[in-house]
């Protein structure tokens, strides 16, 4: 009788990481060839690199049988490349990567022996992360607390998109129909019996980060307006506690005039307190200008992605299960 192995998909988006496609696929490789008990496929996502990256996955898919390339359209951006991979990817568990290898690849054995312990998702957890600057250290830090604070969905802390989720969670991430995606808050959401498991951050082996400040921080408000409404609310009890305070103000001001006659008021509070409620005004319309937003580009419903092509061998694992791999 012939035991079925079970399937793993490794999804990996690329955005000009030219340099460093042969160092991934040179780690990879040499992590799955020392795990033959499990069939194994790697899901390479180009999102619309303007370097060789691509030339180099197709060059690799047509090597090594378990390497797939999904080549979108355009640069959607690593949550869409995140999750056109995840929707393609057909293994009993997938795992996804950063194409740049600060996520240890070694770590894949430990997350396989968790879900054979029964976890249908297995977090990695990053306990040191000194290759990574002092600030980006403490916005992340700052995020992570602000975030928990306000969202009933607690994401865990100094967890990336690095992790193994069953089948089963699987299934369920892909029924979530929202196109703005925060794939770290949806991981969240998802849910699911859950183990972690440590690691150190290495630094990258080539390249730089695609993330500038900026889009940290879109990044960061994006995940919040995903999944809280509290600045909403807190605009509210801002306007709410201004008004009382008017009230009360006004009120003196009456009184006063009764008892003291009318002064000549000074024009630096009244300037202070125009300018003080007009930033309250525009930042409260900031917020809801987000959230109105977010519901117009939901409401257009156009895809989240679009492939272009395909690149690879016939994707199923009985077909993968005898792969030739490059020596």
């Amino acid at each position: 009788m012939v035991i079925k192995k079970k399937s793993v998909s490794i999804v990996a988006p690329f955005y000009n990481e030219g340099e460093g496609v042969v160092l991934f696929w040179t780690a990879i490789r040499e992590i799955l060839d020392a795990m033959p008990a499990y069939d194994f496929e790697v899901i390479c996502v180009d999102d619309g690199s303007r370097d060789d990256t691509l030339q180099k996955l197709i060059s690799i898919a047509a090597q090594d049988r378990r390497f797939h390339v999904v080549e979108l359209s355009r640069n959607f951006g690593k949550e869409a490349a995140l999750t056109a991979g995840i929707d393609v990817a057909v293994g009993d568990a997938v795992i996804p990567i950063d194409a740049d290898l600060q996520d240890p690849p070694e770590l894949i054995s430990e997350m396989l022996a968790e879900w054979d312990k029964g976890a249908e998702v297995v977090l990695a957890r990053r306990m040191d992360r000194s290759t990574d600057t002092y600030m980006k250290r403490k916005t992340a830090e700052l995020f992570y607390r602000f975030h928990n604070r306000l969202s009933h969905i607690k994401i865990p802390e100094n967890v990336g998109d690095f992790r193994l989720m069953d089948r089963i969670a699987v299934d369920v991430l892909k029924q979530l129909p929202e196109r703005q995606r925060f794939m770290k808050g949806l991981f969240a959401w998802v849910g699911f019996k859950t183990t972690t498991v440590d690691y150190k951050r290495s630094a990258r082996e080539v390249g730089t980060t695609k993330f500038s400040g900026w889009k940290l921080w879109n990044f960061a408000l994006e995940g919040i307006t995903s999944f809280s409404t509290a600045p909403l609310k807190l605009m509210t009890y801002l306007g709410g506690t201004g008004t009382l305070i008017t009230l009360f103000y006004a009120l003196y001001i009456v009184f006063r005039t009764l008892i003291h006659g009318v002064d000549v008021p000074g024009y630096a509070s009244l300037l202070v307190a125009i300018l003080f409620v007009g930033s309250l005004q525009l930042i409260g319309i900031g917020i809801l200008g987000e959230y109105v937003g977010r519901i117009y580009m939901e409401t257009k419903q156009r895809p989240t992605y679009v492939v272009r092509k395909q690149h690879g061998v016939s994707r199923t694992f009985d077909h993968l299960a005898s792969h030739d791999s490059h020596e």
